[in-house]
């Protein structure tokens, strides 16, 4: 559902509205962003993947280089120690094999082919790599840094499965049960999976860019740009570490890189262990800096990832919900609530014939319209939530059971693994448990740990957050109202705590809350509450509260009563111009009896902040006056932007604000009843253009369509232009207008300024003319 010609496209409707006189109040003005109607996956190719790609891309080329440092094939006879098995070397251009395979001429006395080859697929890749990172930073542009790293990455992938396919087919060494690959053969493998990954995620991206469903560019912010070099620091500081402790500790170098990923994962099984002084005492600052260092990186996945993602899913599913609940009104015929009511007809009188439970006034119905989208949030924020957590643990969980399967397979031939094993193994692995009595020993297993948990690590950081918002939630409001219905009861008492779990637990069957319940006073509630210190606790606790509620209402009550006491009448719109009439100002006698008599009855300094937002009070009358409540506004909605988590306004403080920035609740002037949104877009275009062409309105709105409002101001809080959708937060959205208001009216004073001093200018220019002419004619005469 869309207000507004919903089917219209957004790109066309923009358009539109930049061409009409005044850009600035072209604007839909009450509308927040439109990021819940773009659908998710662009979201994704937007955002998501390029962090994924900025992420993985740095880790194929760190398996690059493993797959480099060694040869790809061990000789193992049966029997031997696999620790022991010797390295034998890849094969030269001029090797029959070889030639057979390629079809290549020979080129005697030449390097090892995989070495030339897989250098040169390192190099393209970190070039790759490199416009990539120059394009997060805004140092290339999108459309040349793009082709360069998605082509770059194609042709790495594809030379590292060239070149695995030929090491696994035509070059194996007979008898082969006597060779296997080493781990280095199995990183060329995983970082041919990666480049693929990566390169297939940013053409999806760019596919998204050249379509027009986002700009080409990333849509990232500073932090998330840096999360790419974040882990390239990390990927060079582990390899680096391995080099410098592989020889100290007179490891083979990947068997280093294993054991670097065990200790800075905290892991720690134990199989690896530095044994000179040497290295054990420089194991504590690299273990030290390289936790840290992992931390962070964790920290920018879970705020840059969650927190960005939560936003834009969040709207997407609230639009979902909004479009879902009206469809459904709609259909049932229940849709009256979001009619708005106009007092010059007999909608009201019919409405409340037909349903006593409506409301009667323009400004009731609003609250109930607006009460309805709260619902339509909580709902939608709970949904996402919960489903965000079953997908982060759906992926844990494949990621365990499918790695306990790979982990089986693995070792089965050397330690004879069982799945229960692998899956034991898994399981101290990802909790970093450790205990190390299941380790891995072959190639393979070796590789696909490091594989495998630099995969786990975002995946559990993912679901541990998931699980904050809402397992650990769940469990800690429950630990609560176990705890009010116990030993420590709340201050509602004893007995409407319990009702209200009962309730709960029942889904709405037993002890339905009734307007009695909620409507008891203080003295009710202090006879439910125990008796002894704990029920003196909580009156002197509750007073306290109520003490500095009342001193922050009364000082800014008072405040604000300087304000309104200035008013003679109900104030006319803040945006008209102050009167220019002398009899319309106070003589310095009146207002010097008004500042008396306000500094007799007010003893505390004026503050700028005010908490008396009741929409049906009038504005000032003095545009100064007007200004300064203004900036007073601005300042607290500040404050409340600062607050953690974001602060939810309510009706009356919502409707306070609108009326500040030129909107009044209790008219239906800018109000429309939100319609069902339309999913054929072609359809919506033709009807649209076809009601503009014949000057046809909604049925619903054809006697109260208003020349002053034009179609498009017209909104409604279930609607999609409504204030609470979108991905911005309230007190932004809040603050962005009343700054901009703030900005319209001292325009307009600043309009009136520069008008009155080109009409004095010009009077004095046309003075100083005749003073001329005059002393010309003089000159004459004499």
């Amino acid at each position: 559902m869309n207000d507004a010609d919903l089917g219209d496209n957004i790109d066309e409707r923009i358009g539109q509205l930049e061409q009409s006189k005044n850009p600035r109040s072209s604007e839909k003005r009450f509308a927040n962003d439109v990021a819940h109607l773009d659908p998710s996956r662009w979201w994704f190719a937007s955002s998501a993947f390029p962090m994924i790609a900025g992420t993985l891309g740095p880790v194929a080329s760190a398996f690059s280089i493993c797959a480099l440092v060694r040869p790809w094939r061990q000789h193992y006879p049966p029997g031997t120690d696999i620790t022991t098995a010797a390295f034998e070397p890849d094969p030269k251009w001029s090797d029959p094999r070889l030639i057979q395979t390629f079809v290549l001429f020979t080129i005697p006395h030449t390097p090892h082919v995989l070495i030339i080859v897989n250098a040169i697929q390192l190099a393209i890749a970190i070039i790759s790599n490199v416009f990539l990172l120059l394009n997060m930073a805004r140092r290339v542009r999108f459309s040349l840094a793009q082709p360069i790293t998605i082509v770059g990455w194609y042709m790495s992938a594809i030379c590292l499965i060239a070149l695995n396919a030929t090491a696994a087919g035509p070059l194996v060494i007979e008898p082969a049960e006597e060779y296997i690959f080493s781990q280095a053969f199995y990183y060329g493998m995983f970082a041919a999976i990666l480049y693929f990954l990566t390169a297939s995620l940013m053409v999806v991206t760019v596919y998204g860019a050249a379509t027009s469903h986002y700009a080409k560019d990333f849509q990232l912010t500073t932090a998330q740009r840096t999360l790419m070099l974040q882990t390239i620091l990390f990927l060079c500081y582990l390899l680096v570490g391995a080099l410098v402790f592989s020889t100290i500790e007179s490891w083979s170098y990947l068997d280093a890189v294993y054991w670097a990923q065990v200790t800075l994962f905290t892991v720690g099984f134990g199989d690896f262990a530095a044994a000179s002084p040497l290295g054990r005492a420089l194991l504590i600052p690299y273990a030290l800096v390289g936790v840290i260092s992992l931390g962070l990186v964790i920290g920018s996945i879970r705020s840059l990832v969650l927190e960005r993602g939560r936003r834009r899913l969040d709207a997407r599913m609230v639009e979902k919900k909004r479009r879902q609940l009206i469809r459904t009104m709609t259909r049932k015929g229940k849709d009256e609530i979001l009619k708005p009511i106009h007092p010059d007809t007999n909608d009201t009188s019919a409405s409340a014939a037909s349903s006593p439970s409506l409301p009667g006034t323009e400004l009731a119905r609003r609250e109930e319209e607006f009460n309805l989208m709260r619902k339509i949030q909580h709902q939608a924020s709970t949904r996402r939530r919960w489903m965000a957590m079953s997908v982060s643990f759906s992926s844990w969980l494949v990621l365990w059971l499918v790695g306990a399967k790979v982990f089986q397979e693995c070792e089965r031939p050397y330690q004879n693994w069982s799945y229960f094993e692998g899956f034991y193994f898994a399981f101290v692995t990802l909790t970093t448990i450790g205990y190390g009595d299941r380790t891995p020993v072959s190639n393979s297993g070796k590789a696909f740990f490091v594989f495998w948990s630099l995969l786990a690590l975002p995946t559990m950081t993912v679901m541990i957050s998931n699980a904050g918002d809402t397992v650990v939630k769940a469990v800690r409001d429950a630990t609560l109202e176990l705890g009010n219905i116990t030993i420590l009861p709340g201050e509602r008492g004893f007995r409407k705590d319990l009702m209200s779990v009962l309730h709960r637990l029942t889904c709405g069957f037993l002890f339905h809350p009734t307007d009695e319940d909620s409507d008891e006073d203080s003295d009710g509630e202090d006879d439910a509450l125990p008796p002894g210190f704990l029920s003196n606790a909580h009156r002197i606790r509750r007073e306290e509260n109520d003490d500095d509620d009342n001193d922050e209402e009364s000082d800014e009550t008072e405040a604000y009563s300087t304000v309104l006491d200035r008013e003679t009448s109900r104030a006319p719109p803040p945006f008209s111009p102050e009167p220019k009439d002398s009899q319309a100002r106070p003589s310095p006698r009146d207002r010097q009896t008004t500042t008396t008599n306000n500094n007799t009855n007010t003893t505390r300094r004026r503050r700028p902040f005010s908490r008396v937002r009741d929409p049906t009070s009038a504005l000032p009358a003095s545009r100064a006056d007007y200004h300064f409540l203004l900036i007073s506004e601005i300042a607290a909605v500040r404050r409340h932007a600062k607050e953690k988590p974001a602060r939810r306004y309510t009706f009356a403080e919502w409707a306070w604000y609108l009326k500040l920035i030129g909107e009044d609740e209790s008219s239906s002037a800018t109000h429309r009843k939100a319609r069902p949104h339309i999913h054929s877009k072609k359809k919506a275009k033709k009807a649209a253009k076809k009601r503009r062409r014949n000057g046809v309105v909604d049925e619903e709105n054809a006697e109260h369509t208003e020349a002053e409002c034009p179609d498009e101001d017209k909104w409604s809080w279930v609607g999609s232009q409504s204030p609470l959708m979108g991905s911005q937060e309230e007190c932004e959205w809040i603050l962005e207008k009343l700054t901009e208001k703030l900005r319209d009216e001292l325009d307009v004073v600043r309009g009136e300024e520069l008008e009155r001093k080109s009409t004095m200018d010009r009077e004095r220019d046309l003075a100083d003319e005749r003073k001329g002419r005059d002393e010309v004619d003089e000159l004459l005469r004499s």
